[in-house]
């Protein structure tokens, strides 16, 4: 897993490790990452030299590094332009490095521009973009490189404008994310919350790390995590010579009704994806469940259900006293649990919400933003890593809040983002698909916050290989994860 950093804990890093080093040596240090990642994307264009590459420099150290790079690329030849945002104020020593090679300060953007290099503001902004910043972030777009492509736009540490801490991005009054939209983030040092998590991380593009030697200064815990796929081949329980369909684990599946039979035909699809041996069904589509998957051993009621590992409950369950009492069956069994859709919606009760927080098994509840907000009585808002902790802790439960970015958070405070989310997933019956895969993974034996980390990632890649073929349905999401699943070491 990558650690992200908050904003403090990256300065204080910073402030140590420059206290070793000669003067200026972090920042140059941070410039050459930059212009060696910039020229790999002028050499996609027709090469360094003669490339029009504009940077746009604010007043701060993140211009300085705008500046140290856009010298060192016009030492290869590069026509690199500055526009000055604070003109009094730009970092002087960048300034007349730039000047050295040969770059030159313009009043407006040229013509014709291959990269733009995204100097305004560093991790010490706030509030968004002053004017002037905002509209050439929004003139961005328009620029075209000698190719008749648009211009490639570079972050420098993070895109201007966004809130480093949170992820949020401030909207202009037209709507608009007050931000520059960049297509690539050269982050240095260590990863920011505003590169993984919430709208910002769509603005940021792809992201590559840039080592200047922090890493050892950095101090106390992580922000978050960001899930890799080697964490989830790492975690994925393994088969051996000995391994039978009970020592896999058995997921139990209370999900959909007779009104809502697709919901448990889909929940189960996800289960029977994952890693366990064997399913077992309770609830009232047991016969369209049994038609479609005939492995799968249906009853009609959770009781008579059998010993399971896990169970997942609420998807297209109803909301109805025979629905409640199917969860208060789930609830009572000794096991991990996951609650997902009309289970949560059942949980505003607060005799069932007070059965919940005294369980000693785990619990992965699974809201999107509606269902939280009917949890907590107020919207995630901007800082979802500390709105998914709040839930966390309040509920003694890992949270995963589905989103873009889903967040995984854990009653003692741990967070954990997925990076593989796409809005092809944004359809009807692929939370299901998700719930069941989750169950499958506790039955597996992971643990909860693991189990709901991997589950999220899987189905995030699940979810771009269905969208490959076009529109998605959740069906689609079902047949993907097999193929997903197999590249599995």
């Amino acid at each position: 897993m990558r650690p992200v950093w908050r904003v403090a804990d990256v300065r204080a890093a910073e402030k140590a490790l420059m206290a070793s080093l000669p003067a200026g040596t972090l920042m140059q240090r941070a410039a050459a990452g930059l212009a060696r990642r910039c020229a790999l994307l002028l050499a996609d264009r027709g090469g360094v030299y003669a490339a029009p590459v504009l940077l746009l420099v604010g007043s701060g150290d993140n211009g300085g590094d705008a500046l140290y790079a856009g010298a060192r690329l016009a030492r290869r030849g590069a026509a690199v332009s500055a526009l000055l945002l604070t003109p009094g104020r730009a970092h002087a020593e960048g300034l007349a490095a730039l000047r050295a090679a040969g770059g030159r300060i313009v009043d407006r953007p040229p013509s014709v521009v291959d990269l733009v290099l995204d100097g305004i503001v560093g991790i010490g902004g706030q509030g968004g973009l002053r004017e002037t910043a905002e509209q050439l972030a929004a003139s961005l777009l328009r620029h075209h490189g000698r190719d008749g492509g648009r211009a490639t736009v570079v972050a420098v540490d993070v895109p201007s404008g966004v809130a480093v801490d949170t992820g949020a991005v401030p909207l202009t009054a037209s709507g608009r994310p007050n931000a520059v939209r960049a297509d690539v983030t050269v982050a240095f040092g260590a990863l920011k919350p505003a590169l993984a998590v919430g709208p910002a991380a769509a603005l940021a593009g792809e992201v590559e790390l840039v080592d200047i030697g922090l890493q050892p200064w950095l101090r106390g815990s992580p922000a978050l995590h960001v899930v890799e796929g080697s964490d989830v081949a790492d975690w994925w329980p393994r088969l051996g010579p000995a391994s039978e369909k009970y020592s896999r684990g058995v997921v139990g599946v209370a999900t959909g009704s007779a009104t809502y039979p697709g919901a448990a035909a889909l929940s189960v699809g996800g289960a029977l994806a994952g890693p366990t041996g064997l399913v077992r069904y309770a609830g009232g589509a047991r016969d369209e469940v049994v038609r479609e998957h005939p492995s799968v051993i249906a009853t009609g009621r959770v009781v008579d259900a059998g010993r399971v590992q896990a169970w997942v409950c609420g998807s297209g369950l109803g909301t109805d006293e025979q629905a409640a009492a199917e969860l208060r069956a789930v609830l009572a069994a000794p096991v991990p649990v996951v609650l997902d859709a009309d289970a949560l919606t059942l949980l505003v009760d607060g005799s069932l919400a007070d059965q919940l927080r005294r369980r000693d098994a785990p619990i992965v509840v699974t809201p999107h933003d509606r269902e939280f907000t009917r949890l907590c009585g107020e919207e995630p808002g901007t800082d979802r890593v500390a709105a998914t902790l709040r839930l966390a802790a309040w509920m003694n439960a890992v949270v995963l809040l589905k989103g873009d970015r889903t967040v995984i958070g854990t009653p003692d405070g741990r967070a954990y983002v997925n990076p593989t989310g796409t809005a092809a997933l944004a359809t009807g019956g692929t939370g299901d698909v998700l719930a069941g895969l989750l169950g499958s993974l506790l039955a597996a034996g992971l643990r909860a916050e693991r189990a709901a980390a991997a589950a999220a990632y899987l189905h995030g890649l699940a979810g771009r290989e269905a969208a490959r073929g076009g529109p998605v349905t959740a069906p689609d999401v079902v047949a993907a994860l097999r193929p997903v699943l197999a590249r599995l070491p």
